[in-house]
C-alpha cells in the first residue's frame, strides 16, 4: 500500500468516527415516550353512581342510558388507547363484547329493522339447495344427451363413408373379375359375328370390324380404371374401418355417459320432488327425509298418501284418466293462479302426462274386456289380456277407441296364432269372428289405466312415474321438475 492510500483511508475513519458520535449525541438528547394511559370519569345513568372503563356496568344501565355511556360529557377529555386508538369506531355491540350483545339487541332492534329505506328479510327457500342441485345435474344431463347426439351423427356419416367405399369397391370387383371381362369380349366377338354375316359388302365388313374394336377398347380401359379404384379402395379401407370402430366406441362411451347424467338428473328430481313435498305437508313429512339420502317420501307411510285401490274412494289422478274435466281445471287452477299463460301450460303438461299413462296401458294390454262378448266371454280377464298381448306382439295393437291400431286387422290364421302364443286351445273357440266382424273386435274393450296405475305406481313417486312411463317421461321434464307441487295435487281425494 503507498503513503497516499494510507492517509486517504486515515482520514475517512477519522470522519466516520466524528459523524457516528454525533449521531448518538442527537439521539441521546431526544426526551423518552413516556406510555400513559388517560381515563374519563362520568355520572353513570343510576344517580350518583361514578363507573370508569374498568368498572362493570349493568346491562339496565347499559340499555336504558346507552347515550351516556357511549357519548363523553361536554368538556371531559378522552384518549384512545391499544387498538382503538387505529381502528375506526365500531357499533355499540362489538365495542363491549360478545357477552353484552345479546342484551342490547332489543335495544338496537328497533334502528335495524324498522322505518322507511329499512331492509327486510326475504324468506328462505327450504328447497334452494336441492332446486340449484337439480339444475346443474338437468343441464349437465342436456348438454351429455346433446354429446351423445353428436357422437351417433358422426358414427352414421363414418358409416356412410364406409358404405360408399364398399359400393365403389364392389363395383370395380365386379368390372375386374376375368370372368366378367371374358364375358364382355366374348358377347362382343359374337356382336361382330353377326355384323359380319349380315354386311352386304366390305365396308360393312369393316364397319363391324370398327365397333369389335372400340367394344373391347372399352373393355380394357374399364378394366384398367377399375383395378386403379381397387388400388384406392384397399389402401383407404384400413381408415375407414378404423373410424367407424373409433365412432362406435365414441358413441358407447358418450351414452354411457349420458346415461349416467340422467339418472343424476333423476335422482335430484325426486330429491326436489321429496323436499318440495316434505315442506307443503309439514313437519311430520319431514320426518321422513334422512340425511344423506334423497329426500324421497315412502309410498307406504302416512304423509305419502296414495292412489287407493279400495271400491268407493277416489282421486285426483283416477278422475283425470276418466276424463273428469272438472278435475282439470281444479288442479291447473291451483297450479297457475289466475295466470292464463300457465294454465295453458299446466293443462298441456297434465294432459300429456295422463296420455303417457293410458298409452302406458295399453302397451302392457292393462284392458277391461266385456264378460257377455261372444269372442272374449268364455275368458277370463287376465286370459283376454294376455291374448291381447299376443296379438300386439303379431303387430296387431289396440288404440285405445275401440279399434286397431294403424289400421291393421288380423285375420283368423293371426288370431289362431295370438291364442296359441296366449297359451290357449284354439279349439274351445265355438264361433270364430268372421272377416267382418275382425275390426269391431276391440270395440267394447276399455282402458283400465286407473287400475295399472294404482298396482304398478301405487306412491305415484317421481322414480316409480318415471319407471312406470319409460322413454315416455323424457318430454314432461318441466312436470317433474315441479313433481314436489303436482303430486299432492294428483292424490288428493274429492
Amino acid at each position: 500500500m503507498s503513503p497516499s492510500e494510507f492517509v486517504f483511508l486515515a482520514c475517512g475513519l477519522t470522519l466516520g468516527l466524528f459523524a457516528g458520535g454525533a449521531l448518538i449525541e442527537v439521539f441521546r438528547a431526544r426526551p423518552a415516550a413516556q406510555r400513559e394511559v388517560r381515563v374519563t370519569v362520568s355520572a353513570g345513568p343510576v344517580g350518583g353512581r361514578a363507573a370508569t372503563l374498568a368498572t362493570p356496568l349493568l346491562v339496565s344501565e347499559l340499555v336504558h342510558g346507552r347515550d351516556d355511556v357511549f357519548a363523553p360529557e361536554a368538556g371531559a377529555t378522552e384518549r384512545p388507547f391499544g387498538r382503538a386508538a387505529r381502528e375506526p369506531a365500531r357499533e355499540p355491540a362489538r365495542r363491549l363484547g360478545p357477552t353484552l350483545a345479546p342484551a342490547l339487541a332489543p335495544a338496537f332492534a328497533p334502528a335495524f329493522g324498522s322505518g322507511p329505506g329499512t331492509a327486510h328479510a326475504e324468506p328462505v327457500d327450504p328447497c334452494a339447495a336441492e332446486r340449484a342441485g337439480t339444475d346443474e345435474a338437468c343441464a349437465h344431463a342436456d348438454r351429455m344427451a346433446a354429446v351423445a347426439g353428436a357422437a351417433q351423427e358422426r358414427a352414421r356419416d363414418a358409416r356412410r363413408a364406409y358404405d360408399e367405399h364398399a359400393g365403389r369397391r364392389d363395383r370395380a370387383a365386379a368390372a375386374v373379375d376375368p370372368r366378367a371381362i371374358r364375358a364382355a369380349k366374348d358377347e362382343a366377338q359374337a356382336q361382330f359375328r353377326r355384323g359380319r354375316l349380315a354386311g352386304q359388302d366390305r365396308a360393312a365388313v369393316e364397319a363391324a370390324a370398327a365397333a369389335w374394336l372400340r367394344e373391347i377398347n372399352r373393355i380394357n380401359a374399364r378394366s384398367r380404371e377399375a383395378a386403379l379404384v381397387m388400388s384406392r379402395e384397399a389402401r383407404v379401407e384400413v381408415e375407414l374401418l378404423r373410424a367407424v370402430e373409433k365412432a362406435g366406441l365414441d358413441v358407447d362411451v358418450a351414452r354411457i355417459h349420458s346415461e349416467h347424467a340422467a339418472e343424476a338428473c333423476r335422482d335430484a328430481r325426486i330429491a326436489l320432488a321429496g323436499c318440495e313435498e316434505a315442506e307443503r305437508l309439514g313437519s311430520a313429512a319431514r320426518e321422513l327425509v334422512t340425511p344423506g339420502t334423497p329426500p324421497q317420501l315412502a309410498p307406504g307411510d302416512e304423509a305419502a298418501p296414495k292412489p287407493p285401490a279400495a271400491a268407493g274412494e277416489d282421486v285426483a289422478i283416477l278422475r283425470l284418466l276418466r276424463g273428469d274435466r272438472a278435475t282439470m281445471r281444479s288442479i291447473v287452477e291451483r297450479l297457475a293462479g289466475s295466470d292464463s299463460d300457465g294454465q295453458r301450460r299446466w293443462q298441456l303438461l297434465v294432459s300429456d302426462l295422463v296420455d303417457a299413462i293410458v298409452a302406458r296401458a295399453i302397451d302392457a294390454s292393462a284392458l277391461s274386456f266385456p264378460e257377455d262378448h261372444v269372442f272374449w266371454g268364455p275368458y277370463t280377464q287376465s286370459e283376454c289380456r294376455e291374448i291381447a298381448s299376443a296379438m300386439a306382439a303379431l303387430g296387431y295393437r289396440f288404440d285405445g277407441l275401440g279399434g286397431f291400431a294403424d289400421g291393421r286387422v288380423p285375420s283368423q290364421r293371426d288370431l289362431s296364432l295370438a291364442l296359441g302364443y296366449a297359451g290357449e286351445d284354439p279349439m274351445r273357440i265355438r264361433r270364430w269372428p268372421t272377416e267382418a266382424d275382425m275390426p269391431a273386435l276391440f270395440r267394447d274393450v276399455r282402458v283400465d289405466a286407473g287400475r295399472y296405475l294404482a298396482d304398478t305406481a301405487g306412491g305415484l313417486t317421481m322414480g316409480e312415474m318415471v319407471d312406470l312411463l319409460g322413454r315416455r317421461a323424457e318430454p314432461l321434464a318441466e312436470l317433474w321438475n315441479a313433481w314436489g307441487r303436482v303430486r299432492p295435487l294428483l292424490v288428493d281425494a274429492p
